[in-house]
């Protein structure tokens, strides 16, 4: 008896889902540089907010066109609409930081600029619920059991970076610091780089990099099979 061919409709959706993990992947590492340039750079400034706009609607637009895979799996819907709603608001924050280039001063531009800040940590948490909802539904042991591990690992440490930078927050705004207080804030100044690197960038990079496994695994595993039927 032939085996029976391939279904159009689920070749479509794994073509759009490995298009939007694509997207996932590259357009994150543009669009950290890119937004961090637009706030410190006066070149950047002729494109206006076009560039973080630009960026965060890629992201946004991955997300989208994975939609289209497993529409009835509820928990995969809830976890992928959570990270489409972020990254919305990413995008509609983006702008502020082109504003924030050309008035520094301007608090109300700083202030939110930090709000986009967090709505990103809290971004990069969605997306490895995301690829852990996806992790579980392909068909490869070993991916889930990573899957797993290193989203458990990237969600502790981008909480850990949310309670560190609400505790500097909250030692700025205080006028007068007990001495001990002063220096964990001096602390948290000094150290603020070396924070950045291994509590956002460590978690970003491991992100990008379960990505990039499970795009592997969908083009190897799943399109391969079809294609030797």
């Amino acid at each position: 008896m032939p085996d029976a061919p391939p279904n159009p409709e689920l070749m479509r959706s794994l073509g759009k889902l490995v298009r939007g993990l694509s997207c996932l992947f590259w357009g994150l590492p543009i669009t950290l540089v890119v937004c961090f340039h637009t706030v410190r750079l006066d070149s950047i400034r002729t494109y206006g907010v076009v560039p973080p706009l630009a960026c965060n609607g890629l992201l946004l637009y991955g997300l989208w066109i994975m939609g289209d895979f497993q529409r009835q799996e509820r928990v995969w819907r809830n976890a992928l609409d959570l990270a489409r709603v972020l990254a919305l608001i990413l995008c509609g924050l983006s702008p502020f930081l082109y504003w924030l280039n050309r008035v520094p001063a301007n608090v109300f531009f700083l202030n939110v600029v930090i709000g986009l800040a967090l709505v990103a940590v809290l971004f990069i948490a969605s997306l490895n619920l995301v690829l852990r909802r996806l992790g579980a539904m392909l068909p490869d042991e070993t991916l889930r059991v990573e899957t797993r591990q290193f989203t458990w690992f990237n969600l502790n440490l981008l909480l850990l970076t949310l309670i560190i930078g609400s505790v500097a927050a909250v030692l700025h705004q205080l006028p007068h610091l007990p001495r001990a207080l002063g220096v964990v804030a001096e602390v948290l100044d000094q150290a603020s780089f070396w924070f950045l690197v291994v509590l956002v960038l460590l978690p970003l990079a491991m992100t990008m990099a379960l990505i990039w496994k499970t795009k592997e695994v969908i083009m190897e595993s799943v399109f391969h099979s079809l294609a030797t039927k």
